[in-house]
Formats: C-alpha cells, sequence, structure tokens
C-alpha cells in the first residue's frame, strides 16, 4: 500500500506539472494564442513591416495579412533580410517592443522606449539566427511571441 500511494503521488505530480504548460513561459506556452497555427509560424515576405496592437494580453497582428488577427504570433523571417517591426495602436497601458535572444537579452539594441501612445514605435533590423523572441518588456509573460530565422 506504501508504494502505490508514493506511485499515485508521481502521477499526480506529473499530471499536474504537465497541465500548467503556458503558466511557466507566461501566456506563450504552444505559442500564445497562435489562432490555431500550431506553433507553425506565419512567413513574413522579406521587407515587410510587420505591425502589432499592443494590448497587454498579448500582441495582436495588424499587418501584413497572415498575422491579422493573430495574438502573438510565431514569425518565421529570413536570414540577412530587412524588416521592419512596431505597434501602432494599444490599449492605453505603458508597452514597447524588443527583440530579444536565447538569453533573454536585447539583440543589437533592438528596443523601443516604454509608452502609452505608440510614436516612433518601429525597429528596423535585419534578420539574424540569435533572434528568438519580440516582447515588451513591461507585460513580458503575456505580450511575448517567436521568431524563427531560416537560412
Amino acid at each position: 500500500m506504501l508504494e502505490l500511494t508514493g506511485v499515485t503521488s508521481a502521477t499526480v505530480c506529473i499530471a499536474g506539472c504537465g497541465g500548467g504548460d503556458d503558466g511557466g513561459n507566461g501566456g506563450n506556452g504552444g505559442n500564445g494564442g497562435n489562432g490555431g497555427n500550431g506553433g507553425n509560424g506565419i512567413e513574413i515576405e522579406p521587407g515587410a513591416q510587420i505591425e502589432f496592437d499592443g494590448q497587454t494580453p498579448g500582441w495582436v497582428g495588424i499587418a501584413p495579412d497572415p498575422i491579422a488577427d493573430e495574438e502573438n504570433p510565431t514569425l518565421i523571417l529570413q536570414e540577412g533580410e530587412t524588416y521592419e517591426m512596431g505597434w501602432t495602436q494599444g490599449d492605453g497601458a505603458q508597452h514597447n517592443i524588443e527583440i530579444h535572444d536565447e538569453n533573454e537579452e536585447i539583440v543589437d539594441d533592438l528596443q523601443t522606449e516604454v509608452v502609452t501612445e505608440p510614436e516612433d514605435q518601429w525597429l528596423e533590423f535585419e534578420a539574424s539566427s540569435e533572434m528568438v523572441t519580440y516582447i515588451c518588456q513591461v507585460h513580458p509573460t503575456t505580450m511575448i511571441g517567436d521568431i524563427q530565422v531560416q537560412s
């Protein structure tokens, strides 16, 4: 009976640990509301302007069309190509946008100021393999999306 209790406890722990997937990744678990995209991502054409609506629950895509109305979409970019990313609408709360590497550090100083009104909140950059997320410094658990850079 004691062995059974130990097994049961381990099973409960495993079941409990597996169920909180997006809690540890702050709303981005399974790519945070990627509209049923299954985490596959959305390919963005080189030279595109990637525009978001800054909402505290997540970045909502505005443009280009494939990301429209998607929350925290995974962006697939081409290495060495130039893109522009920013936010032009918001919910009145403070936000900014930053691009981070796997160590959660800002890549090449790609960050905007924290503001409530999204004027001049654009980053122009060349996609590189070190880029893994776009994120709001103020709301890092909900306003975060993945970047996949393909060569």
